[in-house]
């Protein structure tokens, strides 16, 4: 069995879930039983509908908190008619205003407020119970009450002091007593005195040995309470972005990402780290070299594959630019829109469409208003870009930090010629130089308005100069290293080595 570690995911996903469901879907295709765990607690929706929408199996899933009950990993169908049978020969009356709702009991002030799944159904995610003004209690359901949450207040404020996860028969499968400092757990035969204690716990019962391997996607707050209960299974991490600060490393010291210090500390209980590029990994291995005195076992194995080649079944657009990220500050989508503005200064036609969800979503819209660029600028939310891309000539990135670029790899999957910034490590991977596009070269000077008029150089090259049939057989080209048998392969080569 594979054990893939993360901590948490989100309807905007991040590029470390969506390189877990590749893995995902490799390991199907390899016969590889594999699970990924969750370590967040998720008070806000099910989990379920999370991994679902991004296309994990229910019974690839598992959730630290619910693991130790006999609850699985489910979709909600607890009904409100299931809840009101609850409330006994009480008198109440229920109403609704589209996701949530009340349930008012008579002849007092005290109220549950429901929270559904959507606007249409019945189905209760949770109920929070006030009396007196007061919040007393939350539930939480899947098919079942899968736990409690109990409040009092203090400093005028309701306090959370327990929670109490339950089995399907609704007995008590253990405790968490919420601190200021951290949690305690209790269960029948034990006390576990935080949270790292809880992983730990987890990871024994998993019952590991030298068959096993166990994958870790992020270390915070998980890594060295997994290391120290693995027992003989093969331990790997995957490393998912730059590993080290730049600015902080000179000749005699290496000042490590935060995120991947714990772990490169500990490289030699580390069996094997993975990166997703050529170029990363020899770098690293370089660096461990030097700063260290010996390097680890780097796999070079990307985090995502292509099912096949996608091409255009109808002639794609004229001047049509398209990216596709979560839109966060990280990702400088801002200059992406002000490069399409200067651009189309020179190119009238030129369209953008920007594919995402995220933080900067009321930013971007707003500086679209500002540049009267809603007729030619759109955000389309999250899309199922296997069908987007072929529609689009050219892929444009304002990021100036890709560990590997899953968009970017679906985008020369589909032939499209690609512009970004020549910094590491996933624009280069994609980029051939004046073959299927440009890599923008980067000063540590270098003002916004520069790189954007940079880009918008490139972008107005592309289109008035370029051979766009040669710019499409090479992104095809090298699309062909990351298909899913050929990165399949790799996967094999490292977990048949148990």
């Amino acid at each position: 069995m594979v054990y893939n570690f993360n901590l948490g995911i989100g309807w905007a996903s991040s590029g470390v879930e969506y390189a877990q469901l590749y893995r995902a879907r490799m390991f199907r295709a390899l016969g590889e039983p594999a699970r990924f765990v969750f370590t967040d607690m998720f008070p806000q929706e099910n989990i379920e509908h999370f991994t679902r929408a991004i296309g994990f199996e229910d019974d690839e899933v598992d959730w630290l908190y619910t693991h130790f009950t006999d609850f699985r990993v489910s979709p909600v169908t607890y009904t409100l008619a299931q809840f009101q049978d609850t409330i006994g020969d009480q008198d109440f009356v229920v109403t609704r205003d589209g996701k949530a709702g009340r349930l008012q009991f008579a002849g007092q002030g005290d109220y549950c407020t429901l929270y559904f799944t959507d606007e249409r159904h019945d189905l209760l995610h949770r109920v929070e119970y006030v009396s007196g003004g007061r919040l007393i209690r939350k539930d939480y359901f899947t098919y079942g009450r899968i736990y409690s949450e109990y409040y009092a207040p203090l400093d005028g404020r309701a306090h959370l002091y327990l929670r109490r996860f339950f089995n399907e028969d609704g007995s008590v499968a253990y405790e968490e007593m919420p601190s200021a400092n951290g949690s305690t757990f209790r269960f029948a035969d034990q006390v576990l005195f935080s949270k790292e204690d809880l992983v730990g716990h987890f990871v024994r019962s998993l019952n590991l040995s030298a068959s096993d391997t166990v994958i870790i996607d992020r270390t915070t707050g998980i890594g060295q309470a997994i290391l120290q209960n693995v027992g003989d299974a093969r331990v790997g991490v995957v490393v998912h972005a730059d590993h080290y600060s730049v600015s902080g490393t000179d000749d005699r010291h290496v000042l490590w990402n935060n995120y991947y210090e714990y772990p490169f500390d500990m490289y030699r209980h580390i069996d094997f780290f993975v990166t997703s590029t050529q170029a990363q990994a020899d770098l690293m291995a370089e660096q461990f070299r030097r700063y260290v005195g010996e390097a680890p076992w780097i796999v070079v194995i990307p985090v995502g594959s292509l099912d096949h080649l996608t091409r255009p079944s109808k002639p794609r657009r004229p001047f049509s630019v398209v990216t596709a990220s979560r839109l966060a500050s990280e990702k400088h989508l801002d200059w992406v829109i002000e490069a399409i503005v200067l651009a189309r200064e020179r190119v009238p036609g030129l369209t953008l469409d920007i594919c995402g969800e995220g933080s900067e979503l009321g930013r971007l819209q707003a500086l679209v208003r500002e540049r009267g660029a809603g007729q030619y600028v759109r955000l389309l939310g999250q899309m199922d870009m296997a069908q987007v891309y072929p529609n689009y000539e050219l892929y444009l990135s304002g990021s100036t930090s890709e560990g590997f670029g899953l968009s970017l790899m679906e985008a020369v999957g589909s032939g499209l010629a690609m512009i970004g910034f020549d910094v590491p490590y996933g624009n280069p991977t994609f980029i051939d130089d004046g073959e299927n596009g440009y890599l923008v070269p980067v000063r540590e000077a270098m003002t916004e308005g520069e790189r954007v008029r940079a880009l918008a150089d490139c972008v107005v090259r592309y289109f008035l100069h370029d051979d766009h049939a040669a710019f499409e057989r090479r992104s095809y080209q090298i699309a062909e290293d990351y298909l899913t048998e050929r990165v399949a392969e790799r996967w094999n080569g490292v977990i048949g080595t148990r």
